[in-house]
């Protein structure tokens, strides 16, 4: 059976830097940004992207294209002993998808609610509407799960369904999907960004998102939390780059892309911070509360802290709702194109390996991941996803990186895969690359990785009861590992993927 095709070179770059660009971009990415000492964050941001970033979506592109499918069957066409990376990196992928589709589901929630704004002047304002019983109604701790969220529940079928349909015919549908998903999100941010440039007070609140804090340098959480954001916001290490280059034709150069791809993401990400921070700045001048002292990180940043400077915004009640609705609408165009995305890379995974019908299997895993995602709309769900969002992101997608390096760079050999990725193209790829694979990024990652074990046994994470964090953080590393095993374990159908199928190939653009 022929393998589905990009139907252009433009349609793949759009679709990577689709899924590249999603919801870190939005609140991750400022927040980070702004902990971990603001302007001084960008030094190891880049850092990360050139040592890691680049050389590992390079590696993914190269092995997905050339051996033609998806993360497990590509790793396992590099050595059989390499399978069980390839279904780690899925498992962890699937983990991230059953929070991420709940996170989408609260946006479809404020999408609805943009057209009257409920939370505006009720006591606690947003982030008491946000945690409150209209979204939330957030229990005293993770043990407490309390129920369902019921608008947090329906928006998490709504977010479900569109991803199934937008991957339903596989890259046929996503082509024709991500043409509006990627250019409409990055239209409606810059208007955001003018806008909170151009707001009294804007310009101090991007003075305090981009003023270094140059102390930060010397704390390794800074490091771990810049990887991890590079990791997480390219869609690297997912399975995800491997699965989408599965789909291209073999003149489709590499390493063009790939820069493009990254440095569109990092762009992307950069921009996001004046729309933030700008707004930030306002808030802070008509509500003389410093922005030290907001709400400004993870999801608080997205329903809480936006949402109530939305709605004090100068200006009649109109245009709150129109800034709301740009808002929420250009999340969730950010969000749907890397949702999907991971279920993509997971569903070409479970095909390449056991044969089952496409269709069916995208189905089928909708459902499942909408069941795997019901512990996050329980009233206990935002404390969860915080659990396993910091374990899963800043250790899981690390490690994974690291066993990458040494599989390819060491046992495969570096060399052998750059020789196959500067064939015909056109930004030829030097031995820095090698160097790179081979020895800065997996000793960089390891020591993050130890240093950040070390951190989180002495200190727990968010000051959670140990039990919490046992079973959320080590305790679903230890899951992914354990899937990736199972999977790799179990048979798949005799017939394999050949090496750059002689399907006929789309000319690329």
């Amino acid at each position: 059976m022929s393998r589905d095709r990009w139907s252009s070179r433009s349609i793949f770059v759009l679709a990577a830097i689709g899924s590249a660009v999603g919801l870190g971009n939005a609140w991750r990415f400022p927040g980070i940004c702004y902990s971990n000492g603001g302007g001084a964050f960008l030094i190891p941001y880049f850092v990360a992207m050139l040592t890691a970033g680049i050389p590992l979506l390079i590696l993914e592109l190269s092995i997905g294209k050339k051996f033609q499918g998806g993360s497990p069957t590509a790793f396992a066409s590099l050595n059989k002993r390499f399978e069980v990376l390839g279904w780690w990196a899925l498992a962890t992928s699937f983990i991230i998808i059953c929070y991420y589709a709940v996170v989408m589901s609260w946006v479809l929630d404020y999408i609805i609610y943009s057209v009257t704004l409920p939370w505006k002047g009720i006591e606690g304002g947003a982030a008491a509407f946000f945690t409150g019983k209209s979204i939330l109604g957030i229990s005293d701790s993770p043990g407490i799960l309390g129920g369902f969220s019921i608008p947090a529940l329906l928006g998490l079928i709504v977010a479900w369904i569109a991803i199934w349909w937008c991957i339903r015919n596989g890259v046929k549908s996503v082509g024709k999907v991500v043409k509006y998903t990627v250019s409409l999100p990055i239209i409606l941010l810059i208007i955001l960004a003018v806008r909170g440039i151009t707001l009294p007070g804007g310009i101090d609140g991007i003075a305090y998102y981009l003023t270094p804090n140059w102390a930060a340098l010397g704390d390794i959480k800074v490091w771990a939390a810049a990887y991890g954001q590079v990791f997480f916001s390219l869609s690297i290490l997912f399975g995800i780059m491997v699965a989408y280059a599965s789909y291209l034709p073999k003149n489709t150069d590499i390493p063009s892309n790939a820069m493009v791809i990254a440095f569109s993401d990092a762009a992307i990400s950069f921009v996001a911070g004046f729309a933030v921070f700008g707004t930030l700045g306002y808030m802070q001048m008509v509500s003389g509360t410093p922005i030290a002292d907001m709400r400004h990180t993870g999801v608080m940043l997205a329903f809480a802290t936006y949402p109530e400077a939305i709605v004090n915004l100068p200006g009649p009640g109109i245009i709150h709702i129109l800034f709301a609705l740009i808002f929420f609408l250009m999340l969730f165009t950010l969000g749907i194109d890397s949702a999907f995305s991971i279920v993509e890379g997971i569903v070409t995974g479970l095909v390449d390996k056991f044969k089952w019908n496409k269709r069916k299997t995208t189905a089928w895993f909708c459902v499942i991941g909408f069941a795997g995602g019901l512990i996050f709309v329980t009233k206990a769900g935002l404390y969860w996803l915080d659990i396993m969002d910091h374990w899963v992101n800043d250790f899981n997608l690390i490690a994974i990186g690291v066993f990458e390096c040494i599989m390819v760079g060491w046992i495969f050999g570096a060399k052998k895969l750059r020789d196959y990725f500067n064939k015909g193209t056109a930004t030829i790829i030097g031995k820095w690359w090698d160097i790179m694979i081979r020895y800065i990024t997996p000793l960089v990652l390891l020591f993050t990785s130890v240093r950040y074990l070390i951190e989180n046994i002495a200190n727990p994470y968010g000051g959670y009861d140990q039990k919490y964090l046992l079973i959320g953080g080590w305790g679903i590393v230890l899951l992914t590992l354990i899937l990736g095993i199972v999977f790799t374990l179990f048979k798949g159908a005799p017939e394999q993927i050949a090496e750059e199928s002689e399907t006929p190939q789309v000319e690329a653009e």
